[in-house]
């Protein structure tokens, strides 16, 4: 495989705002939705994680638009109900703030808004949920009319204390509870001490104590005046309710402040941070308090002593590149983590219970879906963020640098930006496709779907693209969540936002594109999951279609979901375009408003209409592929060869007659029908689609066979490259760290006799918190520096000492390759290696490396030759980015001299 490395693609990080999980802490007897952390950044984008049991799945991502930015993330969950001796969970519901005056709640199945809510008040800089009531405590309020929901509440920058009412499924202002005072003090942050109380942080260096019944102010906390020679008020930008309902404070001198919650006086202050204190997170028992701040540090408090505890700072590392701006912390199904974020763009997750035994684990900022494309006859590659499309034209270029020029001027002969969109609106783009032959560009977003028309430029122009707007039909142009073109070019596959699926068809000739406004609407199968499980939760929000693609010869479609079903669907019948295409606009335009899964196979023959002779259907066999364990990652079709392209059984489409005026064809494709399916827990299945089964080689080859390493993996793959030609069957998978090759034309190395069961139930306790793995004994007194400062409760600063922790940035060795010569006999030969057991040779079945990271996406920009498929593997490194300026410690900015000198 030749690979292009390239660093040029632009991919701006975005900074993290707001970090919130749905719940922060899940019992064994609590009925709840399944856990989402959802991570809200400057760019307006809201992204929903699955924690998966420290796998941490990137599900799907709300794009944000123009001048918009999420600024505050809080969920709620509607009551339990009771029903026929059922119950159904309570609604999960996401709201957001952006220092608008304005609320919005999501709907997590569309990625839309799903309705906003907004008062005669100031700009809303902070928002709180309402505590959950307690089963103990429903049982007491019974049947009275009090709302047991939880309702919200925001702090805005003229002052004013607002709370809004998330009851019958709605979101209204339900009340201003403080006006804005004369001296205008901004509330920055708030927290429930209770269902009733309420603690407020505003700038004028006070914490307020408010009633939400009353709206009385219950009691004011100074913190005193600022620190001599700075500000006289101090900001409190983070505030937190410890479960014995003590107060935590952290504010802009640097210092976390402990207040007695029954007398609301300041009972301990712990100078920590170099600058200001900016986020906090708590265990649920109240045992652990972390504060991240301006400084970079994350710092873990605990109390000590005996008889009346005091807390102290127990350790500190940095994490983080950039300031710690929020945290979010969540314990439950055997999970105890907290997250952090800020401007380096990077969730972080942290052991909560074990900190400091257990690695953390640094999440990556690249989408999970990767954001470019290619055509690889034309050796054009796309790529995209926000609103803008880029076009780059990649040139055949020796691999040998010559000592004139550097690695860097060799890249930018080796590229040429050829073409730049900005598209029109404010949404940014959920998916761009382009075509197979390089003509045509999709580019959705939530309300529109647009297409172009790529023409090379006279050669007087240069090698730049001319870019001409393609009519789009307006039942079809109204926003998608995915885009795909079939590898044939005549079909466009759109996934609308509440997951309706499109097929439709697309005309080319010399000069025009036409693109057909009669859409085949296939159904997908009825999984029959119980009402009580749609109704409540997260409802259907599992089902999203989260990845679509066809096969070789753009007869079969698959798409999957979150939930991890498959969908299949064929092209039956002959393509003539002598015959008409039924124009019926009223069946176009209700095209989404018919449930996807409630038709019948007769009724959906019934309304089938053929498009030049040819129409979508759901495959016969689709029913036989069963759920999987986990959300697909990658689905994708092995390429078929010339010799598998056999044409459909009959020669000619049937042409309507008097008694049979709309005939169907039921024939089905007899190509290459196998499809690759790697699920985000690294299972690794094959499926004749057709036939509704494993394929023979993957019921050979189970996931137990593959390398130990990929199946330990917590980085989910993004992506796949097929290499099918002169004999070979290899596949390279890879993900944001790593690239592997398996050759699928042989079967791997057993499983020894009963370790595959016994690996995958250890596997499972090789990150028990949910971040990293555990810290080995030999590694917690050894490793890379980090300091670490310990103190007594009198804060007194004792001793500096040396806390060795591993790097989990470090570049990991690849102890199977020692040099890069293995790679190149593996690529342009067979490699043979000695069996030293039973004295045979064989042929190397896999292959790794960790020398690219991070990896954006790798897609082919050439047609290869008897080497492999010629690619170009994109890597955004975070360092390469353009942050925002950060604070410097006092040897830092020492260092950074000498470096200057």
């Amino acid at each position: 495989m030749d690979i292009h490395r390239c660093r040029f693609v632009p991919y701006p990080p975005s900074t993290i705002n707001a970090l919130a999980f749905s719940h922060s802490h899940i019992s064994k007897d609590q009925k709840t939705a399944p856990p989402r952390l959802a991570v809200g950044r400057a760019n307006g984008d809201i992204e929903i994680w699955n924690p998966l049991k420290g796998l941490w799945l990137q599900e799907t991502i709300i794009r944000g638009g123009k001048d918009r930015s999420i600024d505050g993330l809080v969920w709620t969950q509607d009551p339990n109900e009771d029903v026929e001796g059922r119950t159904i969970i309570g609604k999960s519901r996401l709201f957001s703030i952006g220092y608008t005056t304005t609320v919005t709640e999501w709907n997590l199945e569309t990625g839309r808004p799903l309705r906003n809510a907004s008062g005669n008040h100031g700009e809303i800089w902070c928002i709180a949920a309402q505590p959950a009531l307690l089963p103990a405590e429903e049982e007491d309020i019974g049947s009275s009319a009090q709302w047991t929901g939880q309702s919200l509440i925001a702090g805005c920058t003229d002052g004013a204390l607002v709370l809004y009412s998330t009851k019958d499924d709605d979101l209204q202002l339900q009340k201003v509870l403080i006006r804005p005072s004369s001296k205008k003090a901004k509330i920055i942050s708030v927290a429930f001490q209770d269902r009733n109380i309420v603690v407020a942080g505003c700038t004028d260096s006070t914490i307020r104590i408010f009633d939400i019944r009353t709206g009385a102010l219950l009691r004011n906390m100074t913190t005193g005046s600022g620190p001599k020679g700075g500000p006289k008020e101090i900001i409190i930008w983070c505030v937190k309710v410890l479960k014995s309902g003590n107060i935590v404070s952290g504010d802009s001198t640097g210092e976390v402040k402990i207040w007695d919650g029954k007398t609301f006086t300041m009972s301990q202050r712990i100078k920590s941070h170099k600058q200001d204190v900016l986020s906090l997170a708590t265990s649920h028992d109240g045992s652990a308090i972390f504060s991240g701040g301006m400084d970079r540090r994350t710092i873990t408090y605990k109390p000590v002593g005996k008889g009346k505890q005091r807390w102290a700072e127990v350790a500190h590392r940095r994490f983080h590149n950039h300031d710690v701006k929020t945290m979010a912390s969540f314990e439950g199904l055997g999970m105890s983590v907290f997250v952090s974020g800020g401007p380096d763009a990077s969730p972080i997750v942290v052991p909560l219970g074990k900190f400091g035994f257990e690695h953390q684990r640094a999440l990556p900022f690249l989408a999970q879906e990767p954001i470019i494309r290619s055509a690889p006859s034309k050796r054009l590659m796309a790529s995209w963020w926000d609103r803008e499309v880029h076009i780059w034209r990649m040139n055949k270029q020796s691999k040998a640098v010559t000592t004139e020029e550097s690695e860097d001027e060799a890249e930018v002969k080796g590229r040429k930006l050829v073409a730049k969109m900005l598209i029109k609106g404010e949404a940014n783009i959920t998916s761009t496709a382009l075509s197979a032959d390089g003509n045509l560009v999709t580019v959705a977003t939530t309300t529109d779907l647009k297409m172009f028309l790529l023409r090379s430029k006279k050669p007087e122009d240069g090698e730049g693209l001319r870019v001409s707007k393609v009519v789009v039909p307006a039942s079809i142009a109204s926003g998608a969540r995915l885009v795909q073109f079939s590898p044939d070019g005549k079909w466009l596959c759109i996934i609308r936002p509440d997951s309706h699926i499109l097929l439709v068809r697309i005309t080319s000739e010399a000069t025009s594109v036409t693109v057909h406004s009669q859409a085949s609407k296939p159904s997908r199968l009825d999984r029959r999951i119980e009402k009580n499980i749609l109704l409540g939760g997260l409802g259907t929000y599992d089902r999203t279609i989260s990845q679509v693609t066809f096969s070789s010869d753009s007869r079969i479609l698959a798409i999957s979901d979150i939930a991890g079903y498959i969908d299949t669907f064929v092209l039956s019948g002959n393509e003539d375009l002598t015959l008409p295409i039924p124009e019926d606009e009223a069946d176009a335009a209700s095209s989404d408003s018919s449930d996807p899964e409630s038709d019948s196979d007769e009724e959906e023959e019934s309304k089938t209409r053929l498009i030049f002779g040819q129409h979508w259907t759901r495959n016969p066999a689709a029913s036989l592929l069963p759920k999987l364990p986990a959300a697909p990652v990658v689905l994708s079709f092995r390429p078929g060869t010339n010799d598998a392209q056999k044409p459909l059984s009959n020669g000619v489409s049937p042409h309507p007659t008097r008694n049979n005026p709309h005939p169907v064809p039921h024939d089905l494709p007899e190509g290459e029908d196998r499809l690759l399916v790697v699920t985000a827990t690294s299972d690794v299945f094959e499926f004749e689609v057709l036939k509704g089964g494993l394929s023979a080689w993957s019921r050979r080859n189970p996931t137990s066979s593959f390398p130990p390493k990929f199946k330990k993996s917590l980085d989910q793959v993004r992506g796949c490259i097929w290499d099918v030609k002169d004999s070979r069957e290899r596949i390279w998978l890879y993900s944001i760290n790593s690239l592997w090759m398996f050759d699928l034309s042989q079967d791997f190395p057993p499983d020894p006799a009963g370790a595959g069961s016994r690996k995958r139930k250890r596997a499972a306790k090789e990150h028990p918190s949910g971040a990293g793995g555990h810290v080995e004994d030999h590694q917690l007194n050894t490793g890379i520096s980090r300091k670490m400062q310990k103190r007594d409760p009198d804060e007194v600063e004792i001793e500096e000492v040396e806390m060795l922790v591993k790097d989990d940035d470090a570049m990991d060795v690849d102890e199977d390759v020692d040099d890069v010569s293995t790679l190149q006999r593996l690529i342009y030969g067979d490699t043979e290696t000695e069996d030293a057991v039973k004295g045979t040779k064989s042929r190397s079945w896999h292959w790794k490396t960790f020398k690219y990271r991070p990896i954006l996406g790798i897609v082919e920009i050439g047609e290869g030759d008897e080497f492999g498929p010629e690619v170009a593997l994109v890597e955004r490194p975070i360092w390469e980015a353009d942050l925002p300026p950060r604070y410097y410690g006092e040897q830092e900015w020492k260092d950074k001299e000498m470096a200057a000198m």
